[in-house]
């Protein structure tokens, strides 16, 4: 099927439907995008943490898109394989006033360069730490018409930080507009579960996705199938976003049992022990304000193999 290519310029930093598509493809054709880092190319590996205070907030989550997809409309599900992520050789992270999981405690503005060798980096010496560089941002556009600030993610994907979205890995997301209108962006080479900092290594990128539209299906929000290699085995995620944890948490649940039941034919009660024996509940990211997500993980290796879509 044909590859196109999109450039990294130019980026959008909100979700709008109305937004030209910068690409028209069909179900089936490959995409190689070109990634800013989360600053729009704003931080440099020289960049003091002075100049960092400087920067236009506005431009954070500089996204590649919006690529529409052929034929696709509300109701129906888009299929992204994570075909692959490569970084560049440099991150970043800081620290910001007033943002991050522990602002309280970290009040003072810190920048930090990384360097990055091909699958690790040692730069914050003693550590050595793997890089899994995925996508923090990937979505549709929202259902709503409007500009809307990427920070908070939502049914339509977007700001997941959900760090199993890493090469070989499959994401699925329910059509909200016309074209679906996918985007993304906000690469990181490493986080952690919760991106507690309010940054992962942040990093440009060459991110390389395929896309499949599956006509006239049901899904609630976002669906991942991990990689086989991903460093706690494949699993299936259920993915929620909410202004309350628990909330989330609880959603994530409900609609793993859900999926439990209609794929693997459970009744609601052992699909209910199943996930209090064997699922995972993960804050995959806490600082995105207003919203929290959750991911409900069941390794893949516990259930008959299935093609979902």
């Amino acid at each position: 099927m044909p590859t196109h290519s999109l450039t990294d310029e130019p980026t959008h930093s909100r979700w709008n439907a109305d937004l030209t598509p910068r690409l028209t493809i069909a179900s089936g054709d490959t995409v190689h995008f070109e990634c800013q880092d989360s600053s729009g190319a704003q931080v440099h590996p020289a960049m003091t943490v002075d100049e960092f205070q400087s920067i236009d907030r506005g431009r954070i989550h500089a996204l590649t898109g919006p690529v529409a997809i052929h034929s696709s409309a509300p109701g129906d599900v888009l299929q992204i394989d994570v075909l692959e992520v490569a970084h560049k050789g440099w991150g970043w992270s800081s620290i910001i006033p007033g943002l991050g999981f522990l602002k309280e405690r970290f009040a003072e503005p810190f920048l930090f360069h990384w360097e990055l060798e091909s699958d690790v980096t040692r730069s914050l010496a003693p550590a050595t730490l793997p890089l899994r560089p995925f996508c923090g941002i990937m979505g549709v556009a929202p259902a709503e018409h409007g500009e809307f600030r990427t920070r908070p993610p939502g049914i339509f994907g977007g700001n997941m930080d959900v760090r199993e979205l890493a090469t070989g890995a499959t994401l699925y997301l329910p059509v909200q507009q016309p074209g679906a209108l996918f985007s993304c962006g906000d690469v990181h080479a490493a986080q952690g579960d919760g991106e507690v900092c309010i940054n992962g290594i942040e990093c440009p990128a060459d991110v390389t996705l395929r896309f499949q539209l599956h006509k006239h299906q049901l899904l609630d929000g976002p669906l991942i199938e991990s990689a086989p290699s991903d460093e706690q085995g494949p699993s299936w995620l259920v993915v929620e976003s909410s202004t309350d944890a628990i909330t989330a948490a609880k959603n994530a649940t409900d609609r793993m049992i859900d999926l439990l039941i209609a794929k693997w034919s459970f009744s609601p009660e052992q699909a209910y022990l199943l996930c209090s024996v064997a699922m995972k509940l993960q804050l995959s990211q806490v600082v995105n304000e207003p919203m929290y997500t959750v991911s409900a993980a069941i390794a893949k290796d516990i259930l008959p193999a299935r093609k979902l879509y």
